[in-house]
């Protein structure tokens, strides 16, 4: 009955103490672990935490940035101080593998087995930070592509289809001059077409009746100071409303005219018929409104952010389903200062020349708005630029695999091409193909601190240590 209880005490102290010894050994390996993470630099003694490969875009000027942090924990200097090496103040330390911390101090990185880099006032990390460096083999595999600053005339192109209108600037009206009954009309509806020159209506003229025979009694009469008279009543037929024409066919008939055909002056369409056989007219009564249609108006709708690259004088080439094959000109007469408010458009008033009379009014038209540009300016590829957001922005190749990021202003688009107004110059080459990339890359070396505000120190080596890498 002994034996078993003398197995069982056997056991609880064995158990003891494997737990005692595996908790001294953890206690001594946590402590190590500490002493390693603030051992300075100077001790030669370095962490056993894994290192990291540095990246191979910009491995000589990591290196020379670390360099530098040792000369300056040597000679004392730190964020704020001016570097004597580059002659750049510094504004502060960070480890290009942990870039969100940052440090106002010298040291070894408590987090890679590396030392932290100098960020310079003007952006660079280390000797070189403001300028990423690819090798060409990255810039291979990463299918890096460079486009060259040119100077050229940009022709802006702007879609858009037209609602054909009348041109209200092609019409004529046809009114009766004098009181007067309509006998008969030769034109009879709406929208009927019409030559210039072509009868309209035939009206009879009571007044003019005695104007005419007042007229032609002078001029029956003998004598020699006859002229005035008969300029005189010459006068008075123009007064009830008779016109030269008429005058001059009273003269050379020597009979009274009381009937008057009224004639088209223009060809083109009636689109206003107020007479009507057996109607009284009264002067100044509109009978007929024609509109020509030797050319014709296409409202076309441009969105409020492409305005700026229509205006008037541009030219325009315009087609309809109507006229297959046939290419339609005009130009921009006018920018309609009215903006559609359910679909944020404004018309633009353009005038299409009509050969033929192929184009009526409610067609539509697709219309190519082209505006040449007197004024040449520099020009890039569209798809080089990176919109941040709050300012746009370009990668700028240099020589040796360098890459600078570059702030632009653009102006307007067009196939494919953006003009530059301010921060290039020609010859200038800048990257089309894996620019974000680069850009990232450069975020990562602290080039952020110039594309957007520059930042403060906020930590020192000793808070950081404590922090989880």
């Amino acid at each position: 009955m002994m034996k078993p209880q003398k197995n069982l005490l056997i056991g609880l102290v064995c158990a003891t103490a494997l737990g005692v010894g595996g908790y001294g050994l953890y206690t001594i390996g946590v402590q190590h672990g500490m002493d390693m993470a603030a051992m300075p630099a100077s001790s030669g003694v370095t962490a056993s935490a894994p290192v990291q490969t540095v990246p191979e875009a910009g491995p000589q000027s990591i290196a020379q940035g670390e360099e530098a942090t040792r000369r300056h924990i040597a000679t004392g200097i730190k964020a704020g101080d001016v570097d004597p090496s580059t002659g750049k103040r510094i504004l502060y330390y960070h480890d290009p593998m942990v870039p969100g911390n940052k440090f106002d101090k010298p040291a070894k990185s408590p987090f890679m087995d590396m030392m932290l880099v100098p960020v310079y006032a003007d952006g660079d990390a280390g000797s070189d930070g403001s300028r990423v460096t690819v090798s060409p083999r990255i810039q291979q595999n990463l299918g890096v592509r460079t486009a060259e600053v040119t100077e050229g005339l940009l022709s802006p192109q702007v879609s858009a289809v037209g609602n054909i209108a009348f041109n209200e600037r092609d019409q004529a009206f046809v009114q009766a001059r004098a009181t007067g009954y309509v006998e008969r009309l030769h034109v009879r509806a709406t929208l009927d077409r019409v030559r210039k020159g072509q009868a309209l209506a035939e009206l009879y003229v009571p007044d003019w009746m005695a104007a005419q025979e007042e007229f032609l009694s002078v001029r029956r009469m003998q004598g020699t100071d006859l002229a005035t008279l008969v300029d005189g009543a010459r006068q008075r037929m123009r007064q009830v409303g008779m016109s030269d024409e008429q005058i001059r066919l009273v003269e050379s008939s020597g009979k009274t005219q009381a009937r008057i055909t009224l004639t088209a002056p223009i060809g083109g369409v009636v689109v206003e018929l107020m007479a009507r056989e057996g109607m009284t007219v009264m002067p100044g009564a509109t009978l007929f409104r024609i509109n020509g249609l030797g050319s014709v108006w296409a409202n076309a709708e441009v969105p409020e952010s492409q305005v700026a690259l229509v205006r008037p004088g541009t030219k325009v080439q315009a087609s309809s389903a109507a006229a297959p094959g046939t290419v339609l000109r005009g130009t921009v007469q006018a920018i309609l200062p009215e903006v559609n408010p359910a679909t944020r458009t404004l018309k633009a008033r353009v005038e299409l020349a009509n050969p033929g009379n192929l184009l009526v009014p409610g067609m539509f038209v697709n219309m190519q708005f082209m505006d040449m540009r007197e004024k040449k300016s520099l020009l890039i590829p569209t798809e080089a630029l990176i919109q941040t957001g709050k300012r746009v922005v370009v990668m700028l190749a240099e020589d040796q695999g360098k890459f600078h990021p570059v702030e632009v202003e653009t102006g307007i688009e067009s196939n494919g091409q953006t003009e530059i107004k301010r921060g290039l110059q020609m010859g200038q080459r800048v990257v089309v193909s894996a620019q974000f990339l680069i850009d990232s890359e450069a975020s990562l070396k602290g080039v952020e601190t110039r594309l957007n505000a520059v930042p403060q120190p906020q930590a020192t080596p000793a808070t950081a240590a404590g922090s989880k890498p």
